[in-house]
C-alpha cells in the first residue's frame, strides 16, 4: 500500500464524512480527494515525474494537506519544511533535497527571491496567495488558484504512480544536534508506522483529532496520516500560540485525540483548566521529548477519564514505544514497550546485546525504520548497521536506555548529551526530572559547560511558573536532597523563556552555543 491510499480508500468508504477542519473550512473526504487529484494532474503538467522532490513550505492549512497527497499521487516525494524557516536554511534544504518545485506562500517566496539564483535545480515556484507581487528570473512562477482552475475537470487520479518501496517523503531532522539531515521514508515505512500507531491508540473513524503541531514535524504529520488511514476527522490549527482558543476549539469540535509536547503541557498546567471539561477527549499523547513525571498527576487530575499515552520516537523511525495508560502509576518514568511490529534491544559500545537493567544504546528493528539519510551515505552507515537477519539493517538510535525485566524502556539520555564531569557521567534527563519535582518550576534544561577542574560542569536553566518565587539556594538545596553530589548543578540560570526549535522542543543547541560564545 502507498500512503495516498489512506485518502483514496476513505474517500470511497465514507465520501461525505468531514475529513478536515481548518479555520472556517470543512472539507469532506470526497472533496479533498478530488482537489488532490486536480493538483496532482497540475503538478504532472508542470513536469513533476516519479521520484521528483517537491518542497512544501506552508503553515498548517488545507493547501498543505492537499499538497502532500497530490505530490504522492503524482509519484513524487514530498519535502515538508517549516513555514517559519529562514531563507538561508530554506536555500540549503532546497539544494540538499534537489527539489524541482517549491510550494509556498507569496511572502515566503518574496523572502527567498534574492536566493533563487543559488538554487539552480529549482524550476518552478507554486505560489498560494496574492498578498504581494512576486517575480523571479529563470524560475517559472505559477499561481495556486490558476493551476487549480485550469485542472478543475481533472478529478481522476493519475496512473502509474509507483510501488510501496518508493520514497514517499524526506523529513528533515530539526537540526538540534547539527546539520539537518533528510530522513528517507518509503511508502512502506510510513504505512507500517501509521498502522502500528493506529493499532495501539485504537483509532477509528469516529475519532476527531486536533493538532497544533506543524505538519513539517513528523509527530504533527502523522496526526493527519493516521486520521486519514481510518477515516477520522482532523482539526488542523496553526499553532498553540493562543492556548485558551485551542482549549475552546477542543470543546467545540468534541475532539477525541490531542497531541502535545512538554512545552505545551507546561503552558497548560499554568492555566485554570476547570473551565474546560473534556469528557469527550478519549486520549492525550506526548512525544518529542519526555513528559516531566510531575506533569502526569496534574494532567490526570484535569482529565480523569482521558487515556494518557507517553511515547518515545525519533524521525528516523517515527515511533518506537508507548506506555499503556494503565501502567502510569507503576512506571511513571518509563516510555513503555515497543509498539506493534517493532523489536528493540540495547547494546554496548561493541554492539553486544546487554541484559535487563544495564544501560546501553537502543537499537530499533522494524518496517518503520528509515531507508537512510538523503545524500549522506557515511551518516547512514553509522546508524543503520547489520541486524540479526542477513541483509537487513537496524537503527542504532544514539539514545541510551535500560530495559527492565518485563521489557519496559527507560530513557537515560542522548549519548551525545551525556555530561562527562570529572570521572563520572551525568544524565541531563535525570537531573531535569528532579528539577521538575520542585514546585514552581515550569521548564528545565540541563547542559554541560566548560570547567577547568571537572572538564564539564552541570548547568541547569529553568523558567518559573507565573507568580512563583524560587532562589538559587532553594533549587540547589532541592537537588542536593535527591541527587548525588556530582549531579547537583554547579551553575544555575533563571530565564523568562527558553529557545525552542521548529518542533517546539527546548533547543539545547542554542543554550550550549550561548555558553561557547
Amino acid at each position: 500500500m502507498r500512503v495516498e491510499a489512506f485518502l483514496e480508500r476513505s474517500a470511497t468508504q465514507c465520501p461525505d464524512k468531514t475529513a478536515l477542519v481548518c479555520g472556517e473550512q470543512r472539507l469532506t473526504y470526497r472533496r479533498i480527494d478530488e482537489q488532490a487529484n486536480q493538483l496532482a494532474n497540475g503538478l504532472i503538467g508542470l513536469g513533476v515525474r516519479r521520484g521528483d522532490r517537491v518542497a512544501v513550505c506552508l503553515d498548517n492549512s488545507v493547501e498543505t494537506v492537499l499538497s502532500i497527497f497530490a505530490i504522492l499521487k503524482a509519484g513524487g516525494i514530498f519535502v515538508l519544511l517549516n513555514a517559519a524557516i529562514k531563507p538561508e536554511k530554506l536555500t540549503f534544504m532546497l539544494n540538499d533535497s534537489g527539489a524541482r518545485m517549491l510550494i509556498t506562500r507569496t511572502r515566503k517566496a518574496v523572502s527567498l527571491q534574492a536566493s533563487l539564483p543559488q538554487i539552480p535545480q529549482l524550476e518552478t515556484v507554486l505560489v498560494a496567495g496574492n498578498d504581494a507581487d512576486f517575480h523571479a528570473e529563470s524560475k517559472r512562477i505559477i499561481s495556486w488558484d490558476e493551476l487549480m482552475a485550469a485542472h478543475r475537470e481533472s478529478a481522476e487520479p493519475p496512473s502509474g504512480r509507483g510501488i510501496d518501496l518508493d520514497l514517499a517523503g524526506l523529513i528533515y531532522t530539526s537540526g538540534s544536534t547539527g546539520r539537518p539531515k533528510g530522513v528517507m521514508m518509503s511508502h512502506f515505512n510510513m504505512v507500517a508506522a501509521a498502522t502500528s500507531v493506529t493499532e495501539y491508540l485504537e483509532n477509528t473513524s469516529s475519532d476527531v483529532i486536533l493538532t497544533v503541531l506543524p505538519l513539517s514535524f513528523s509527530y504533527g504529520l502523522y496526526q493527519a496520516l493516521t486520521a486519514f488511514q481510518v477515516g477520522a476527522t482532523v482539526v488542523l490549527e496553526k499553532s498553540f500560540a493562543y492556548p485558551h482558543a485551542i482549549l475552546q476549539r477542543l470543546m467545540e469540535e468534541r475532539a477525541t485525540g490531542f497531541a502535545i509536547v512538554p512545552t505545551i503541557s507546561a503552558v497548560l498546567l499554568q492555566l485554570d483548566l476547570s473551565a474546560y471539561p473534556m469528557e469527550h477527549l478519549r486520549y492525550l499523547t506526548n512525544a518529542g521529548a519526555a513528559l516531566p513525571p510531575e506533569h502526569v498527576p496534574q494532567i490526570r487530575k484535569w482529565l480523569p477519564r482521558t487515556k494518557l499515552f507517553l511515547m518515545y520516537g525519533l524521525t528516523e523511525c517515527k515511533r518506537v514505544s508507548y506506555l499503556p495508560p494503565d501502567q502510569l502509576d507503576n512506571r511513571p518514568e518509563s516510555v513503555g514497550k515497543p509498539m506493534p511490529n517493532v523489536e528493540v534491544y540495547v547494546v554496548d559500545e561493541g554492539g553486544r546485546r546487554l541484559p535487563a537493567g544495564e544501560v546501553g544504546e537502543l537499537v530499533v528493528r522494524g518496517a518503520n525504520v528509515m531507508r537512510g539519510y538523503w545524500n549522506l551515505p557515511e551518516e547512514t552507515d553509522r546508524v543503520l548497521r547489520p541486524g540479526p537477519v542477513p541483509g537487513e539493517r537496524v537503527l542504532h538510535t544514539g539514545d541510551l536506555f535500560r530495559i527492565d525485566d518485563e521489557g519496559f524502556l527507560y530513557f537515560v539520555g542522548r549519548r551525545d548529551d551525556i555530561i562527562r564531569s570529572g570521572s563520572e557521567k551525568v544524565s541531563p534527563t535525570e537531573v531535569e526530572n528532579v528539577l521538575y519535582r520542585l514546585d514552581g518550576v515550569s521548564l528545565a534544561a540541563v547542559v554541560g559547560v566548560p570547567d577547568q577542574l571537572l572538564g564539564s560542569a552541570v548547568k541547569a536553566i529553568i523558567t518559573l511558573k507565573d507568580g512563583a518565587q524560587l532562589s538559587e539556594s532553594d533549587v540547589l538545596r532541592h537537588c542536593a536532597r535527591y541527587l548525588e553530589d556530582i549531579m547537583v548543578p554547579k551553575v544555575l540560570e533563571f530565564r523568562t523563556s527558553m529557545p525552542r526549535n521548529e518542533a517546539g522542543k527546548i533547543d539545547k543547541r542554542k543554550l550550549i552555543e550561548k555558553e561557547e560564545k
